[in-house]
This record gives C-alpha cells, sequence and structure tokens, in this order.
C-alpha cells in the first residue's frame, strides 16, 4: 500500500497534446529505488523521442529465460472536477482504494515489488524481469524503444493491465488515421470555379464505410465481445464559410484489427481505394497516421503461461477490445499474457480505482509465477 500511495503521488500523464503531457521521472526513479533495495540490477533508460521519459528494467538472477512482468509508468489526463477525492492522492479503504493510475496500472507495481520481495537471487535458477515503460498512453514509445533495442530477452512475459486477474491471450489492435483531402476554393454561386473537398470527403466517407463491411465479412473471431473489425469516424472538419467552395477537409477514425490483421496491408488498402477515387490534378488526398498503431496480440490458449495462469487464478483465458504493450514483448519472442488487478471498466474516467484484496490476489499470482518459471525453471 505504501508503493502504491507514493506512485499514486507521483503525476505521470502522457498526452499527444504538450499542454497535457509530463515526465515519468519520479515515478521510475521510485521503481528503481525499491528494486535496488530488493537486490535487482537496475538500469533506467531514457526513451530516444523523448528524453525526459525513461523506461526502468530491472533483473535479479542471471542467465538465459525467466520471466518479465511489465507495466506503464503513466496514466492519461484527467478530468479534476469529476473527481469526488484528490485524484492523486490514494484514498479509501480495502474495498475501494481511489487514484489516478490505481487500476490503470501502478498498482501493478507495488503487487509486483510485493510479490519479487518474497524471492532472493540465489533462489532463482532462470531471472525474474521487472520493467516499468513511458508513454504506453500515448504513443507507446517506451515499449517501441524496448523492441528496437532488441531486449529484455526472456521465455515468457505478463503485463500487469486491470483484467479482473483473467489470462488475456488476444487482443485487438488499433490504428488512429487521419484522412486530409484539398480541393479549390471559389465562389458558391459558380460550382465550375472550385473544387469541393466537403463533398469529395462525403464520397471518401461512402468508400470508408464500404470497406468497413468488407473487412468485417472477410474476418471474424467469436472470441471477442465485438467478433468483427470496427472503424469509427471520430471527427470532420472544413470549410470557413457557407458561400466559399470549401477548399479543404479533414476527418479523423480509428480501426480496431482482429489479429492476422495487418496495420501495414490495411493501410495500403485504404490508401488505394481512397486515392483512386478522384482525379490527383483536382483534388488530393492525404491519409496519414496519427500515432504509430499498435498491432493487434495473441499466443496460444494453450501456452504454459496461460495455463499456469488459469491454474492459479481460477479464470479461463479471454480476448479484450482494449489494446496493450503486449505485442512489442510477443515481437522479441516471449509468449506474452496479459493479466493484472482491477477492471479495465474503471479506467480513463474519474474515480479510478482497485482494491486491496484485488492487489493482494494480484500479488500472489505473480509470486506464483515467479516460483514457477525462475525458481523451477525451465526443466520443470
Amino acid at each position: 500500500m505504501d508503493l502504491l500511495r507514493t506512485l499514486v503521488a507521483e503525476p505521470s500523464v502522457s498526452s499527444p497534446d504538450p499542454r497535457h503531457d509530463q515526465s515519468n521521472r519520479r515515478v521510475v526513479d521510485h521503481i528503481a529505488e525499491w528494486c535496488e533495495h530488493l537486490g535487482f540490477r537496475v538500469e533506467v533508460t531514457p526513451v530516444p523521442s523523448s528524453p525526459e521519459k525513461a523506461n526502468v528494467v530491472a533483473t535479479l538472477g542471471d542467465g538465459p529465460g525467466g520471466l518479465v512482468l511489465t507495466g506503464h509508468t503513466d496514466t492519461v489526463p484527467f478530468d479534476a472536477g469529476g473527481w469526488r477525492t484528490d485524484p492523486f492522492e490514494l484514498v479509501g479503504d480495502d474495498d475501494q482504494l481511489f487514484g489516478l493510475g490505481a487500476a490503470d496500472m501502478k498498482g501493478f507495481f507495488g503487487a509486483a515489488l510485493h510479490a519479487a520481495q518474497r524471492f532472493s537471487a540465489g533462489q532463482l535458477r532462470e531471472p525474474l524481469v521487472l520493467i516499468g515503460t513511458a508513454d504506453e498512453e500515448s504513443t507507446m514509445s517506451g515499449a517501441r524503444a524496448l523492441l528496437a533495442a532488441g531486449r529484455p530477452t526472456a521465455r515468457f512475459a505478463v503485463v500487469g493491465e486491470p483484467t479482473g486477474l483473467a489470462p488475456v491471450h488476444a487482443h485487438k489492435g488499433i490504428m488512429m488515421e487521419s484522412l486530409s483531402i484539398t480541393g479549390r476554393s471559389g465562389h458558391s454561386s459558380d460550382p465550375s470555379l472550385g473544387a469541393s473537398a466537403l463533398e469529395a470527403m462525403h464520397r471518401a466517407i461512402a468508400e470508408l464505410l464500404r470497406i468497413r463491411d468488407e473487412l468485417q465479412a472477410a474476418h471474424h473471431d467469436d472470441a471477442f465481445h465485438v467478433p468483427r473489425p470496427t472503424l469509427n469516424l471520430g471527427r470532420i472538419e472544413g470549410g470557413d464559410s457557407p458561400n466559399r467552395i470549401c477548399a479543404s477537409c479533414q476527418l479523423t477514425f480509428d480501426l480496431r484489427l482482429l489479429p492476422g490483421m495487418s496495420l501495414d496491408g490495411t493501410r495500403e488498402l485504404l490508401r488505394a481505394r481512397l486515392g483512386a477515387l478522384f482525379d490527383p490534378a483536382v483534388l488530393t488526398v492525404a491519409l496519414d497516421g496519427l500515432v504509430e498503431g499498435v498491432p493487434p496480440h495473441t499466443t496460444s490458449p494453450e501456452g504454459p503461461l496461460v495455463r499456469a495462469i488459469e491454474r492459479v487464478t481460477g479464470r479461463p483465458s479471454r480476448a479484450v477490445m482494449f489494446c496493450t504493450e503486449a505485442p512489442f514483448f510477443a515481437a522479441l519472442g516471449m509468449e506474452t499474457v496479459v493479466c493484472g488487478a482491477g477492471s479495465i471498466d474503471v479506467a480513463h474516467q474519474p474515480n479510478e480505482h482497485t482494491s486491496r484484496n484485488e492487489l493482494d490476489a494480484a500479488s500472489d499470482l505473480y509470486a506464483a509465477l515467479i516460483h514457477r518459471f525462475c525458481v523451477e525453471g525451465r526443466d520443470v
């Protein structure tokens, strides 16, 4: 509880909007200090794209293989007026503990460190690695930096996002895109004087909805509550006056992709179909990612890590719609499962909370996994 109280008190908002974006270094420094106290070898590494942000990688034990326990150190921005308590103070009792990041996901570090303190390096046949990443809630630059560096290496990884301690073996990917159409302005009394970007966007939206229908017809997975890929039209802006032909129009939208669907392949499909709608001498079309996409994630529900978590928690594995850093650790060659205390339903909104019982259960789970995959090791 002291660990969680300390981390909640440290603001670490990440946002694409620089008005809200903050450093995570104080959170990282606390985690690093606690890990050093427990005998971990600790590295704090600035994120190349944001030197004021950092990842912390702490290793207990030596050798190949082992287990990674990982979480993000940042939170989303917050609406102070919607909170019944100070979002930077852990408030409540064992049943409900309120605070920004209590569930998503500073509570993870309290549970993971509480589990890790039960072991010494001499007990481990394979190493335990505890990671805190930067900017998961915005660009995922911390996880991307780890992937670019090709580390850590391990056999297994648990991403401690709030799942009610149900193991998550699959989640959708996300693309957030910006579509810009540029035409030519002119007096509205004579349409031939210009080329309306707003009318062109009407055609482009119709094409996007056709593409959505085609993707949903081609891809289906009943493991997900929403079993098809989705496309949401989020925001549109264009023109400046009703008596001027609109010269430019912008649309932002997102797509949620099922496992097996490619970010690059989907974007190329969109560019080809939208670009073919118009004469480029009259109207130009540009499609760009608002942020770099996150690929879908999947691992075998029959894998040893999934099965181990199911045995300890008594909960079957499932698929979820929200994104995590799991694909980046999977790309490093680890069987990667998402599993943590709390509910995603209370994340990203006022009065976010978790409970002492949930954190205790998460700590017991992580201790059981450390024993299975680090103490017992690969020969068991």
